[in-house]
């Protein structure tokens, strides 16, 4: 089985705004979360959904996920401090129902764009491999610098990936990761790739799709907005065209 745990405990502090929670922001009078969620939702090979959801936002979350028609979520569980803590509560809900062998998905709550294709490779690389890191080489120079005021180091981008998300794992090899690194008082890792390789673990890298932004910034809804109503734009004329209008 294919499970997926979608962490989504955070406020969202680099959005500059505390009115609501970057997940609950609506794109087109949709909540970003409900539009990631439905991405998962209509995959045929995920059969399970669990959220940590950011505490106070439960009911709102549960009345989306009715009023969207959203499937296959088994369970709302309690966001943590840190997304690593988030990822932690969901596991542990997919523990209960979950085989050592089946699969997990994790993906932060804000990633509206994932494809069907995406999620595909994900769950295929983690059925060969045990373990599946969307990544895209990087386009920029790199620069490393200790202070952000000087640098003497530099690093080829050739050799340069940033990580995406859903990130696929056997539930043994995730929940291993996660209970070693709380026996040997590892801090929480800024993902599960991270955690892993921490842990003297290596992963399997797939290549990641460049439309699959993770929404951080205003800047971000920003961008994702426009793509949004250009690409119904686009659909638009391409029917007056095929009509003759």
């Amino acid at each position: 089985m294919a499970f997926v745990v979608i962490f989504a405990g955070g406020t969202g502090i680099r959005m500059s705004s505390s009115d609501i929670p970057k997940q609950f922001m609506e794109l087109d009078n949709k909540p970003i979360i409900i539009r990631t969620l439905e991405n998962f939702s209509k995959h045929p090979k995920v059969d399970h959904i669990v959220i940590a959801c950011i505490a106070g936002w439960e009911d709102e979350l549960r009345r989306s996920i009715k009023k969207f028609k959203v499937k296959k979520v088994l369970d709302i569980v309690p966001g943590g401090e840190t997304g690593h803590r988030s990822i932690k509560n969901g596991l542990l809900r997919v523990k209960r129902v979950a085989s050592p062998s089946d699969i997990v998905l994790i993906c932060d709550g804000v990633r509206p764009n994932i494809s069907q294709s995406l999620i595909t490779k994900a769950v295929t690389c983690t059925e060969r491999y045990g373990s599946a890191v969307p990544v895209l080489q990087s386009i920029d120079s790199v620069l490393i610098s200790d202070d952000g005021k000087t640098c003497g180091r530099n690093m080829s981008r050739s050799s340069v990936y940033i990580t995406q998300a859903p990130q696929g794992y056997t539930m043994e090899l995730i929940m291993w990761a996660h209970d070693e690194a709380e026996a040997r008082g590892i801090p929480d890792a800024i993902s599960s790739a991270d955690l892993l390789i921490g842990l003297g673990k290596t992963v399997h890298l797939f290549k990641g799709e460049r439309d699959n932004i993770k929404i951080t910034t205003q800047e971000d809804v920003l961008a994702l907005r426009a793509n949004y109503y250009y690409s119904h734009y686009k659909k638009f004329a391409e029917e007056e065209k095929q009509h003759g209008v």
